[in-house]
């Protein structure tokens, strides 16, 4: 769950640095620049930039997920359990009125699942080995209802929208921010200088992280419908019984340093972490579906 939103972050925030500096190379800060800040210039580049990001990191979600995690798309069920698992995701798409996804299975020895894809219709939904081997099959189900509900809800393209005004806002107010240190500091009075060079693209980061942090916060509200989702497509138990699975499995193992990012519940952490984490704590989730909220 967390590694289709934490990969688009990720991917998104690195295209976002190499358009920001290529904008600094090819001169288009400059000529915005010369003669003084052109502010409905700037919001304008800021916006093409911004939204051409954050879909670039989307239409590269499904291949990029497939590569990092190793996922072996089901072309031909091989096993009794892989066609149980294409026919639930088939079940439960028709029931969600989507078209078919693909379906994969990566090798990890943690709990894992995640759906991503730039489109409802041609999406892809995975899970590890180990949610297979740890699960029983309802709780299986539960699970992947709740990605087949991420899919539904188009939280992919959303969240594609999302990035897209927050990367604008990124770049638009960095830029401002590198231009009144060389106006102010460096004393520079037309073009560009050293001071917003350094300062836009420090600027460009730490306004990154803050983006980042807004986009995490939004994408902890969309778990709470994708479990609703769940337990409508499989029944509010197997839900409950599923996240309540992987609370245990949490307090038992925590996932090695270089997964952590990638666990189905989303880290919680502490300070920056805290507001870093895309999903909200398993017991916070447990008990809004057992309010039935």
């Amino acid at each position: 769950m967390f590694t289709r939103v934490g990969l688009f972050l990720a991917t998104n925030f690195a295209i976002l640095m190499v358009l920001g500096v290529s904008m600094q190379l090819l001169g288009i800060d400059a000529y915005l620049a010369d003669g003084g800040l052109n502010l409905t210039g700037l919001l304008f580049m800021s916006a093409v930039i911004g939204f051409t990001g954050s879909f670039i990191s989307l239409a590269m979600s499904k291949s990029m997920a497939k590569r990092s995690m190793g996922v072996r798309v089901i072309e031909q069920p091989r096993s009794a359990e892989e066609r149980w698992l294409v026919e639930t995701v088939q079940r439960q798409a028709r029931q969600a009125g989507i078209g078919m996804p693909e379906v994969g299975i990566f090798d990890s020895p943690q709990p894992n699942a995640f759906a991503t894809g730039m489109k409802r219709n041609a999406a892809l939904v995975a899970v590890s080995t180990g949610l297979l081997h740890h699960m029983r099959p309802d709780e299986v189900e539960a699970v992947l209802g709740h990605e087949i509900s991420h899919v539904a809800n188009g939280d992919m393209v959303t969240m594609g929208l999302l990035q897209g005004v927050l990367n604008t806002f990124v770049i638009f107010f960095s830029r401002i921010i590198g231009m009144l240190i060389d106006r102010v500091i460096f004393k520079v009075e037309r073009g560009y200088g050293p001071g917003y060079w350094i300062g836009s693209i420090f600027a460009q980061v730490i306004l990154g992280i803050l983006a980042s942090i807004i986009a995490a916060w939004f994408s902890r509200r969309r778990e709470f419908r994708a479990d609703a989702g769940g337990a409508d497509l499989a029944s509010r138990e197997k839900m409950i019984a599923a996240l309540q699975r992987l609370q245990m499995g949490r307090e038992t193992e925590d996932l090695p340093g270089q997964m952590a990012a990638f666990g189905i519940a989303g880290g919680i952490g502490q300070g920056l972490a805290k507001l870093m984490a895309t999903h909200p704590p398993l017991e916070v989730r447990i008990a809004a579906l057992q309010q039935g909220r």
